[in-house]
């Protein structure tokens, strides 16, 4: 029964393209758009419109990731139970509403119609008139509508029906799973210690004791250096 309200409901805001794509996202969570307009055979910018339609009333809600190999984002769709339901009481309740006023206008009102249906009147838009029609000029008769009250208490009991049964409804709440990104567990490699080769030290040879030569010192003879006498220069006598 569920379903049947859902699709009944899919279908009046989308058409017949928007009940299939219902069908492939009911009573799941984050379906790609791609995937989506795969299995629908539809383009992908359609398939967005419908769920645009959709989003309008808010009935479904999304979530993107980007994509780590084409780098663009992708949308993931999840239609909404519990939206749904409100929605589709709200609709029937007024629904409900517009059917008992024009039960009440049928039943409070007579009406004269044209035999080639052209136009419908009440008794005082005909009068006005004098009961002849403006489209082809034929003389209006008087209508028996019965039937119409007859079905319009029909729908009435119907759409009452309906309102009790999706208030008594069970949905499923949405619940996303939040991703919790896993980090890598890095293993600590312990780095061994290379051992620094040992520099070989070239022994350097040992060498030899030598015997140290002593010189004998040769006597520095002193020079002797005769002083010259000095002239005594002799002022000539002029």
């Amino acid at each position: 029964m569920k379903k049947e309200y859902f699709e009944e409901l899919a279908k009046d805001i989308a058409g017949k393209d928007g009940l299939d794509l219902f069908g492939k996202l009911l009573g799941k969570i984050d379906v790609s758009e791609f995937k989506l307009a795969e299995r629908l055979k539809l383009s992908i910018n359609y398939v967005r419109n419908l769920l645009y339609r959709f989003q309008d009333f808010s009935l479904v809600s999304f979530i993107r990731q980007k994509d780590a190999k084409k780098g663009w984002y992708i949308y993931y769709w999840t239609f909404d139970e519990v939206r749904g339901k409100e929605l589709l009481i709200d609709l029937k309740k007024k629904k409900l509403e517009e059917m008992k006023k024009r039960l009440e206008e049928e039943s409070k009102n007579e009406f004269y119609v044209c035999p080639n249906k052209d136009v419908r009147l009440k008794v005082e838009e005909a009068m006005e008139i004098d009961f002849k029609c403006e489209e082809c000029g034929s003389l209006l008769e008087k209508e028996d509508n019965s039937r119409t009250i007859r079905n319009l208490k029909e729908i009435i009991e119907k759409l009452k029906e309906d309102v009790k049964n999706v208030s008594e409804m069970k949905v499923e709440i949405v619940k996303r799973k939040k991703k919790v990104k896993k980090k890598k567990k890095v293993k600590k490699v312990k780095k061994k210690a290379k051992k620094k080769p040992k520099k070989k030290v070239k022994k350097k040879p040992k060498k030899k004791a030598t015997k140290k030569k002593t010189v004998k010192k040769k006597p520095v003879k002193k020079k002797t250096v005769k002083k010259k006498a000095k002239k005594k220069r002799v002022k000539k006598k002029k």
